[in-house]
């Protein structure tokens, strides 16, 4: 009978020789379906284990740390990987961001379910999903396109144990769909993607219809030049933008001077205002549909993380509140560095922007403008400004007078998700939404569509 997580976990500790030590099992279960022309390719349900230990061994000049993880970690494995962990922290120097391993007086509530098997996933997940998208293969036959795609599930149940006396648990279930629609002879395509926690939200025939009718619309090609145009984002746009903001948020480097964060003649710009519109961009582990982990799990330490601060709890944090910048990535390390408060990173991301109006509401009070499907290839150019530079994919349609009246080629855009949260006209109303370039990272995520009055597509691009 293989090891339980816990007791792999309670083992580690044991045998650790070190001042302290922290150990993160993660066990992962995923259950996934593929598709293509309209039939089922493949599926597969499949385990693992990941093991990290980090060793911490005081000496004369600080605290330093060694960190090892590994997969599929045998018990005959275990003490090895710990004398690895302890072997690299006495080769370290000083830990920059040591502090005193969290302990239970300050950590997240104990976890219920601590020596329970881990959550797990199977095929019985698409129980319900899988025959409707059988429907929706049929339809699309019949209707003359083809489907393409794929649905994942993985729940991932981490066990986090400390030399200090921390017990913690998390289930972290998540769920992804990408559907992508073509014409027969390829020359048209659309993409419609989805975030779950279990398949029971997500309705293959609605999104099968909304796939078919962005085909209609690309029936008639207009080409037009690079430039600024009134562009519509749709929110899993938005998302992939402000996912990349996100990132690029850690109080350190915009203290010191790296960032768009970063105050002309020094400190943050925590405080200033970057929206004339009220938006309230915030992480919350207890979001009905989004929910986290409500602690610290970090399996590696830099400027937005610290393992020393595993097990921490994640209070709800407003990052933008009503326009201002209200808080920046913090560990315990750079929030005394940088006098901000304590702001460890959660792992989703809600925009809030009072609106109420549906994308299609949207479209149609449009004059003149674009309406883009998703982003892609998104790349930094410049960090002082996160200036970001990608492509547009899978449809960028003309709309005139209220109307999509026909698709129009793919750009090239140089934009600052700060820049357009300063311009933005108009943000409609939140829902849940999967990033499409960062969904293999980030599922986690409510936006609302913004209305960008002057979108710099730089060039045009061929790509589909």
């Amino acid at each position: 009978m293989s090891v339980k997580p816990h007791e792999i976990v309670e083992r580690a500790l044991e045998l650790s020789r070190a001042d302290g030590c922290v150990v993160i099992a993660n066990e992962t279960s995923t259950a996934n379906l593929r598709w293509a022309g309209n039939a089922l390719t493949t599926n597969g349900v499949t385990r693992g284990r990941t093991l990290t230990v980090v060793a911490t061994v005081d000496g004369a000049e600080g605290t330093a740390s060694g960190v090892v993880s590994r997969s599929a970690v045998t018990a005959g494995e275990l003490e090895p990987l710990v004398r690895a962990a302890e072997a690299a922290a006495r080769d370290a120097g000083p830990a920059e961001d040591a502090q005193p391993l969290v302990g239970p007086g300050t950590a997240a509530p104990a976890s219920p379910g601590f020596t329970d098997s881990p959550a797990e996933t199977s095929s019985e997940v698409f129980a319900a999903f899988a025959p409707a998208l059988g429907e929706a293969f049929a339809r699309a036959r019949a209707g003359g396109r083809e489907l393409y795609g794929f649905a994942n599930h993985e729940v991932i149940s981490s066990y986090l144990g400390t030399s200090s006396g921390l017990r913690l648990r998390h289930d972290q279930p998540s769920g992804t769909l990408e559907l992508n629609a073509k014409s027969p002879d390829m020359t048209r395509s659309a993409w419609a993607g989805r975030a779950t926690r279990d398949f029971t939200d997500v309705d293959p025939a609605a999104i099968d219809a909304e796939l078919a009718r962005r085909l209609r619309w690309a029936e008639r090609k207009v080409d037009l030049p690079a430039g600024r145009y009134e562009t519509l984002l749709p929110p899993t746009a938005v998302a992939d933008l402000l996912i990349y903001q996100f990132w690029s948020s850690a109080a350190r480097d915009a203290a010191e001077g790296r960032t768009v964060f970063s105050k002309p003649g020094g400190g943050t710009r925590v405080g200033d205002t970057l929206s004339d519109l009220p938006l309230t961009l915030r992480s919350d582990p207890r979001e009905p549909g989004l929910e986290a982990a409500p602690f610290v799990i970090a399996h590696s330490s830099g400027d937005d993380a610290s393992v020393f601060d595993n097990g921490l709890p994640l209070p709800a944090t407003d990052w933008i509140r009503d326009g201002v910048l209200k808080h920046l990535l913090t560990t315990r390390h750079t929030a005394e560095l940088t006098g901000l408060p304590l702001a460890p990173g959660i792992d989703n991301l809600i925009l809030d922007g009072g609106g109420t109006r549906s994308l299609e509401e949207m479209v149609a009070s449009t004059e003149r403008g674009l309406l883009l499907t998703c982003l892609w290839y998104i790349r930094e150019v410049d960090p002082a400004t996160l200036l970001l530079t990608g492509l547009t994919r899978d449809g960028v349609y003309l709309v005139e007078g209220g109307e999509v009246v026909g698709e129009v080629n793919n750009f090239r855009f140089n934009e600052s998700p700060v820049s357009l949260l300063s311009r933005a006209t108009e943000a409609g109303r939140t829902e849940p939404t999967l990033p499409r370039e960062w969904g293999d990272y980030f599922t986690r995520a409510a936006m609302p569509a913004l209305r960008i009055p002057d979108f710099n597509m730089s060039s045009v691009s061929k790509g589909v």
